[in-house]
């Protein structure tokens, strides 16, 4: 079944998100309930780790509830317990009624209490919700791998923000992960009526934000470069979180030349003949040798950089457009993330100036973009490369 929806890379959907959190406030304090997101998309893109960067960047708690692994309904609702409606006579004379969880039954009738005959089946806020203070982010992973049980527990999440006797408290945001019906996962399809309680959005892969967040996760700078030059090795069989496991498994080995057998065992165990294959040629090919963007950024000298570079970017062929735009990436990922926790001083001012302005490295389009991504992804310590007539010009054409 087709499904209302919109394709977003991770920055996209980390926007939209926010746009969605900072609505349901606004319409929460017009006593509307909040609208759940429901985010599609393949296994191991990293839904679930965009929800937990999200979380920590709006300092909100974050709950996640695997539904296709919890087996006690509870775990997800509260536990069913039995409550009494008791009454006793205030000082004033008014009558005072209080419905009473069976446990604390005795403690009511000690304070003066009576049983009135009425009682009730009641649910016990769950566990994951009942010492939380602030707002929050209630992650249900895999909600249409789960249980019919749990998916029609979850609409009624999703439709009230309670179920049956409790409430999840104001600021609270249901974000729901899901696989795509397409007859490649053991999923429940979910129906119109249920569709109609949320909005939909599909988690699409895109190389550029994966080396971002590879930057600034320590991935083997190595085999950033060859996803870079290789986008197209991700797909329904290979996803990011398995290559992901396969640069680690490999990213001990100081020369990749002398395990090229090890390699190629470990990958094909992780990510397949033809990807692993396809490595051990870049290998062969010594595009594992290329310059690091640490050196490129911070070591040598501008001179000798862009020696470097053009002996990288030019063989027997001629240019090498690919080699050229995967160095813009690597530059500007591995500056804009050094940048966050360092100082930016003249010296890489000027080497960013002097890669930008050699005619014969990177193209008109990549100096653009190396400008562009600088001075926006971090303004305060990249401002100044805007004095620079040729940055200048780049950024206001």
């Amino acid at each position: 079944m087709k499904t209302n929806s919109v394709r977003l890379d991770s920055n996209e959907l980390k926007d939209f998100l926010k746009h969605m959190i900072e609505n349901n406030r606004v319409i929460q304090a017009d006593g509307k309930n909040p609208v759940a997101v429901e985010i599609i998309g393949e296994s191991g893109l990293g839904k679930t780790s965009s929800v937990i960067q999200l979380a920590n960047e709006e300092k909100l708690n974050f709950v996640k509830l695997n539904l296709a692994q919890i087996e006690e309904l509870g775990d997800l609702v509260g536990f069913p317990i039995r409550q009494f409606k008791l009454v006793k006579e205030a000082e004033s004379g008014l009558k005072v009624q209080q419905w009473v969880d069976e446990h604390a039954v005795e403690e009511y009738t000690r304070q003066g209490y009576k049983f009135t005959g009425q009682k009730r089946m009641s649910y016990c806020p769950p566990e994951w919700i009942a010492d939380k203070v602030g707002g929050g982010i209630l992650l249900l992973d895999d909600w249409n791998r789960a249980d019919i049980r749990f998916i029609q527990a979850v609409m009624e999440l999703v439709d009230r923000q309670e179920y049956i006797s409790w409430k999840l408290p104001k600021d609270w945001h249901i974000l729901l992960t899901a696989n795509p019906d397409n007859g490649s996962y053991m999923v429940n399809t979910i129906d119109v009526a249920q569709r109609t309680r949320f909005v939909s959005v599909e988690y699409k892969f895109d190389v550029d934000r994966w080396a971002e967040w590879a930057e600034a996760n320590h991935i083997d700078s190595r085999c950033i470069n060859f996803l870079l030059m290789h986008p197209e090795v991700i797909n329904e069989r290979v996803n990011p979180r398995s290559i992901t496991t396969f640069f680690n498994a490999i990213s001990s080995i100081p020369k990749f030349e002398d395990k090229l057998g090890l390699i190629q065992q470990i990958g094909e165990g992780s990510v397949g003949q033809e990807v692993a294959s396809l490595f051990t040629q870049f290998i062969a090919n010594k595009l594992d040798k290329l310059i690091t963007p640490k050196k490129m950024l911070l070591e040598s000298t501008t001179g000798a950089i862009i020696n470097e570079l053009r002996d990288i970017m030019y063989d027997t062929s001629g240019y090498r457009a690919d080699i050229a735009s995967l160095m813009t990436s690597r530059l500007t990922n591995y500056g804009l993330f050094y940048a966050e926790k360092n100082p930016i001083d003249q010296k890489i001012l000027d080497r960013i100036v002097g890669l930008i302005e050699e005619e014969d490295l990177f193209n008109y389009d990549l100096k653009y973009i190396i400008a562009k991504k600088f001075v926006a992804g971090n303004k305060a310590k990249f401002q100044k490369l805007v004095l620079t007539p040729t940055v200048n010009d780049l950024i206001t054409k």
